[in-house]
């Protein structure tokens, strides 16, 4: 992700904040920027593993997530 262009936003501030919200913790100033610059680098990195796998589409297993926790 480029470390000095501003980033389009693509994540949704209201859902984040709420999802936040719904666990008990308050949402700090930078947050959403911080979740923003890390989707930006999952779609990167998602990208670049279906390339590097002669593909043009991205697969969900591209896509490398931790288990969630529930």
């Amino acid at each position: 992700v480029m470390a000095h262009k501003e980033l389009e936003t693509i994540v949704v501030a209201s859902k984040v904040k709420a999802a936040l919200r719904e666990q008990g913790v308050n949402v700090g100033e930078g947050t959403i920027e911080a979740l923003n610059s890390m989707a930006h680098w999952y779609i990167v990195q998602a990208a670049l593993r279906a390339k590097a796998n002669g593909r043009k589409t991205v697969r969900p297993h591209d896509i490398i997530l931790m288990e969630a926790y529930k």
